[in-house]
């Protein structure tokens, strides 16, 4: 049960998939599940409500994106 320890949150896949596709799951949801910059209020509190929707719990503003992070590109060009 060492591999679980090395491979992170993947751990729960066992002896499936491998070890290359379970490192980029880690990596994934690792970026995924840590706080991110609001685009509007611009402070670390940006967290992902379901995929797709990331909701500020400073400013309570609530807006799509992307699925695993928060690609926004603020108005204009």
């Amino acid at each position: 049960m060492n591999m679980a320890k090395k491979i992170g949150s993947a751990g729960r896949y066992g002896a499936r998939y491998g070890t290359r596709t379970k490192k980029i799951v880690t990596e994934m949801e690792r970026k995924t599940k840590q706080k991110q910059i609001c685009p509007y209020c611009e402070r670390p509190a940006l967290i992902r409500m379901s995929a797709g929707i990331w909701t500020c719990k400073k400013c309570k503003v609530k807006f799509a994106g992307g699925a695993y992070y928060p690609k926004f590109v603020k108005g204009g060009n």
